[in-house]
C-alpha cells in the first residue's frame, strides 16, 4: 500500500487544503481540519493509503487542482 502525502509551504491556504482533503479524499470536515494541522504543525501529513495506481492518480489530481488555483502544493506518494 502507498501513502499520499501533502507537504506544508507558505502559501496554500488552510482552507484549501481542507477543499483538497474533503474532495478528493473524501474526508469529513473534523478529519480534513486535524489532517490540515498535522500538515501545518509536522511540515506533512498522511491524507490516505491505497494501492499504488489510486494512489497515484490522487496524488496527481490534488497537483492539478492546486495548480489550476496557483498553489504550489506538493503531493507525494510513498510506500508503506
Amino acid at each position: 500500500m502507498y501513502k499520499v502525502l501533502l507537504h506544508n509551504d507558505d502559501f496554500t491556504t488552510q482552507e484549501f487544503v481542507v477543499l483538497i482533503l474533503q474532495s478528493v479524499f473524501h474526508k469529513s470536515f473534523p478529519d480534513a481540519f486535524k489532517i490540515m494541522m498535522a500538515v501545518h504543525n509536522a511540515g506533512i501529513g498522511i491524507a490516505g493509503v491505497y494501492t499504488h495506481e489510486i494512489a497515484e492518480a490522487k496524488c496527481n489530481k490534488v497537483i492539478e487542482m492546486a495548480q489550476s488555483q496557483g498553489f504550489p502544493l506538493l503531493c507525494t506518494v510513498e510506500e508503506e
